[in-house]
């Protein structure tokens, strides 16, 4: 019978099943006692949801033998073995915190919750911690954010762009960080980067995963151990191998502005440091080029001059923002992305 340790308390399969018993434990909440009760009754699969970053989110059904397999290959990667401590402080809601939880159970693995918050706690001493850029950023803004992180031997960071300044700052910690690639279909990551000082990130297949790319140079995955395999995505990268890629940036965000494609996401990356409110680039029709950059800004309007003076030196002029838009509040999804508009 399978077992499950969470907070030093040790739950049978028949514990996992009631959710009584799991709230009962400090930290937990009814997402993480729900997905316990669905991973344990007699169906093969579990509800997701998309992410919704471009388009509604889909209720979407995962195969609990994928997710199982998934768990084993990151295990593996990450070098976890019986016993060893990893730390949820994701929603158990969205595939990320999803899988935390099964990579205990099917590891063996000592899982400690804490309530999902922007500023994790980390009390204790950790051989995996999964967060989103959001936590990296309250972490280093806080007191004693430097030694929370200092307390854990991986990092594992999904769901959306890691800044500039939080990406420096991981470099200067002990801490081993990698960038995940994966989707909720994929459930969770299918290839991981190691967070590198000054170099682009090179996403590496996890066992049994390949790539290829389809007519738009868009990244298709093939992993038998997935159901739906192969996957083809609407991410632009540069193929290195057949089990390698850098990240270019979202198909549906290329900009094509008089016949030169620029990805939004590569040059938010180069001026990210510069901005200190939520930015993203877009695109605007352009009777001339066809399509121009635009910059929305969430924030009160202030003076661009300097700004777009210091963007110059980093981007190339067709990637400069021909119009600059404040906006008081993006649109964003259940798990925070933006929608871009």
């Amino acid at each position: 019978m399978m077992t499950l340790n969470i907070n030093d308390t040790l739950l049978t399969e028949e514990d996992m099943r009631d959710r009584d018993k799991v709230l009962a434990i400090p930290g937990c909440d009814e997402a993480l006692a729900d997905f316990l009760s669905a991973w344990w009754d007699d169906r093969d699969f579990v509800v997701g949801h998309t992410s919704g970053s471009t388009g509604e989110p889909k209720r979407i059904e995962l195969s609990k033998q994928s997710m199982c397999e998934s768990a084993r290959r990151t295990n593996a990667f990450f070098g976890l073995k019986h016993g060893d401590a990893i730390l949820l402080c994701l929603s158990a809601n969205y595939i990320a915190g999803k899988m935390m939880v099964v990579r205990a159970i099917v590891g063996g693995l000592n899982l400690y919750v804490e309530t999902a918050a922007s500023l994790p706690n980390v009390a204790g001493r950790f051989d995996l911690v999964s967060m989103v850029p959001m936590q990296v950023h309250a972490l280093r803004e806080s007191a004693g954010g430097r030694e929370r992180m200092e307390r854990i031997r991986c990092l594992l960071v999904g769901g959306g762009p890691l800044r500039r300044a939080e990406a420096e700052w991981l470099h200067s910690l002990s801490v081993k960080t990698y960038i995940s690639y994966g989707m909720t279909e994929t459930v969770s990551h299918v290839a991981l980067a190691l967070l590198e000082q000054g170099s682009e990130p090179l996403y590496e297949a996890l066992p049994d995963v390949r790539f290829s790319t389809d007519e738009r140079e868009c990244l298709v995955i093939h992993a038998d151990y997935l159901a739906g395999s192969p996957f083809v995505t609407n991410d632009v990268v540069r193929l290195r191998s057949d089990h390698s890629f850098s990240w270019l940036g979202r198909w549906d965000n290329v900009i094509n502005t008089g016949g030169v494609k620029v990805f939004p996401e590569k040059m938010e990356k180069k001026v990210g440091d510069l901005i200190e409110a939520p930015f993203y680039f877009t695109s605007e029709d352009d009777a001339k080029f066809g399509q121009r950059v635009a910059l929305r800004i969430e924030s009160a309007p202030f003076d661009t001059a300097d700004l777009l003076r210091r963007m110059a030196e980093r981007l190339t002029p067709y990637e400069m923002p021909k119009n600059v838009t404040f906006l008081p509040r993006f649109e964003r999804t259940d798990s925070g992305k933006v929608k871009r508009r």
